[in-house]
């Protein structure tokens, strides 16, 4: 019993650093190559509005194929879906890191972008279900979420690095190693989860059309309104026709998806549909929008280079990841995760307003590093509660579904944030120093965060059953089947347990193997 224990224990380990490893890689990836333009642009011949596509290829890709990405996971076996994104990645970082011409580069980020879509809800689905809900899945997801904070905070860090000591190609090869690795990994760990496509009806081929054009040109759409202004013909045009495209998703997810992409009744669940809101303030303000304009402000205000600039943003590296990691696991254990979510809302707020004030500040220590303590801190306490809010009352078809979703939220919120602080930092004072602009901004995003504090209220208060367990949204979840046996269901142990919940029951059935 003793061993068996312990080697259970030693798969969830290795199931989590698994997922964390993958899901770093995909963050990672969204800015890391930022710094490493300029050397590309010469390097390659490009011109000097192409060279921005080797970033926007990639984004565009990784937003649109989101929702689709995340429904193969559901149909189709998360192990396989989750091994095929890992190996189109590192395939596509290879290619990428070999690239001698502009257009293969720009196809490869954009091949990059699809195995990201489709890995990183896999990654939240494999983990979900290496862990029922309880302490165990809240402690998971905990480092999950604080892995995707710290890749995305760090990928400025890491590009400046890689491409001073080593060169631009580095930037992508690095992946290649690491991607080898995770796939050894996955076949070697990730055997269960297989496909069940034809219990469900198939894919959803409209919806995924649908969903694909739309969060596609809304996110170009976005991206040049960003440079352009909001009246540029072509955002209009982009924009429009993303909503059009939405409007015809909603019409068949809801009339006419025998298996739909999207399904409604994960938008009518409180905790999904309120919780997947709150994640489109989440990344407007701690994804895209924050390092972009502390990333100008240390490069125009303070003189820093591309690698201090990474270096400067270590406070709120190491900061999030204590939090998330360490902090609001344990505070889950007693407060529910409402009551943190707005906590950290609130924290947050307080921290953009004093780095509003701050940025006039002539040091790193008071502009920078005093209000990054106080933004992290409230980043870690909101995140890590939500992530478990949205998919505590997943079922397991729809793992993937809400996966796809959440990541889909962020990315759009993070996405209109940018294309709405630009214009506001270009129109903000300019008196006070080459980025003092960037006080409207940060005021901005202080008041966007209060108002997230207020919409976190109507998320789902915890309800105690007979037994005194609580559900759904705290630590203390009250799935009631132990560890070892839904890791063995994943991994592909069969101790012949009979499964404890009829529901997961039925799940075991449908991802049995054909063969």
């Amino acid at each position: 019993m003793g061993e068996r224990a312990a080697g259970s224990g030693a798969a969830h380990r290795g199931v989590l650093a698994l997922v964390c490893a993958a899901q770093f890689m995909v963050v990672l990836d969204v800015s890391v190559v930022n710094v490493a333009l300029p050397p590309i642009r010469t390097a390659l011949d490009f011109t000097p509005g192409g060279v921005q596509w080797v970033a926007g290829a990639y984004a565009l890709a990784f937003a649109g194929f989101l929702l689709l990405g995340g429904r193969l996971a559901d149909l189709y076996g998360r192990t396989q879906v989750f091994t095929a994104g890992l190996a189109l990645f590192t395939a596509a970082s290879l290619v990428g890191g070999l690239a001698t011409a502009p257009w293969a580069l720009v196809a490869a980020r954009a091949a990059q972008g699809l195995g990201a879509a489709v890995l990183a809800p896999a990654t939240l689905t494999v983990l979900t279900a290496a862990f029922p809900e309880g302490p165990a899945r809240v402690r998971a997801l905990a480092v999950w979420t604080a892995v995707g904070l710290v890749g995305g905070a760090s990928g400025n860090l890491v590009g400046g690095l890689l491409t001073e000591v080593l060169s631009w190609r580095a930037v992508l090869l690095v992946n290649v190693p690491l991607g080898l690795l995770a796939l050894g990994t996955a076949l070697r760990v990730l055997t269960g989860g297989h496909r069940r496509a034809a219990a469900r009806g198939g894919l959803d081929l409209p919806g995924a059309l649908a969903a694909t054009v739309g969060l596609t040109a809304l996110t170009y759409g976005l991206t040049r309104a960003t440079d352009h202004g909001w009246a540029d013909p072509a955002a209009i045009a982009c924009l429009a026709g993303g909503v059009l495209a939405l409007v015809v998703l909603a019409v068949v997810e809801t009339r006419a998806a025998a298996t739909p992409l999207l399904p409604p009744r994960l938008l009518r669940d409180r905790a999904t549909g309120v919780g997947n809101l709150l994640m489109l303030p989440a990344g407007a303000c701690f994804q895209i929008p924050m390092w972009y304009f502390l990333a100008f402000h240390m490069h125009e205000a303070l003189g820093f280079g591309a690698l201090a600039t990474g270096l400067g943003f270590l406070p709120h590296t190491l900061v999030t990841l204590l939090v998330g990691w360490r902090v609001a696991p344990r505070l889950m254990e007693r407060f529910p995760a409402r009551t943190l979510v707005v906590a950290g809302a609130l924290v947050a707020a307080a921290g953009f307003a004093w780095q509003a004030t701050a940025l006039t500040a002539g040091t790193y220590l008071t502009a920078i590093a005093g209000p990054a303590v106080a933004i992290a801190l409230g980043a870690g306490l909101f995140t890590t509660p939500l992530t478990a809010v949205v998919t505590s009352g997943a079922r397991a078809e729809d793992a993937g579904a809400v996966s796809g979703l959440m990541n889909t939220a962020k990315q759009a919120g993070g996405a209109v944030g940018l294309a709405a602080l630009v214009p506001l930092a270009a129109a903000g004072p300019t008196g006070g120093g080459p980025a003092s602009g960037y006080t409207a901004v940060f005021w901005a995003l202080a008041a966007v965060q209060a108002a997230t504090a207020l919409l976190a209220l109507l998320l789902p208060v915890p309800r105690r059953t007979g037994s005194g367990s609580v559900r759904p949204g705290t630590a203390a979840g009250a799935d009631a089947v132990g560890d070892d046996q839904d890791l063995g269901q994943l991994v592909g142990e069969d101790d012949g347990r009979q499964p404890q919940h009829p529901e997961r029951g039925q799940r075991d059935e449908d991802e049995q193997d054909p063969a």
